[in-house]
């Protein structure tokens, strides 16, 4: 629904075709129209998930250091993971902060007896493209007694043969195969 529409609701229905009422609701259609956009776009800033110019904000007041040229999304997971990556160490919390930049299901180990972390990427094909912060965050929060290790998932030829058609396999990237080396 349109502001103009909208305003025309509020008004009696004796001012419907009045040439001068017309005109008004019609300009001040647009200006609510541009309000309740601005005020849309300020509700995604209040929100680290859908910021884009208040990012910078949650990187300051987190004291996070920006890359430059890094995308959006990727700045966006490394302040969700340091917004979450607060109170007591725990298998939850490290998987928590782990699934924030990774996007995707995670699994967390921990075997205590050989001071050990392992984090699985599911759902990820290859290595995750902001790996370097998850690392830096998950350092920022673990024991460090731990040792972090980082499992990953690529594409097999169980995976492919007979499963992706030829124009499936060359959309795919080089970076989600694994390849095995003599």
């Amino acid at each position: 629904m349109s502001g103009s529409d909208r305003l025309k609701g509020y008004l009696p229905k004796y001012y419907d075709g009045v040439l001068e009422m017309e005109q008004l609701v019609g300009t001040e259609g647009l200006e609510v129209d541009l309000m309740a956009s601005r005020i849309e776009e300020l509700l995604n800033q209040s929100y680290p998930e859908s910021a884009t110019w208040a990012i910078s904000r949650y990187e300051r007041d987190l004291q996070i250091v920006a890359e430059a040229g890094k995308p959006i999304e990727q700045r966006r997971s490394v302040v969700v993971s340091k917004m979450r990556g607060h109170g007591k160490v725990s298998g939850s919390l490290i998987k928590n902060v782990a699934q924030a930049y990774d996007g995707g299901q995670v699994d967390v180990s921990v075997t205590p007896a050989a001071y050990k972390i392992t984090i699985t990427f599911i759902d990820t094909l290859g290595i995750p493209p902001n790996l370097d912060d998850l690392k830096n965050a998950l350092n920022d929060i673990k024991p460090a007694h731990l040792t972090l290790v980082y499992e990953f998932r690529f594409l097999l030829v169980r995976d492919i043969h007979n499963v992706m058609t030829f124009n499936q396999l060359k959309q795919t990237p080089f970076s989600k195969m694994a390849f095995r080396r003599k």
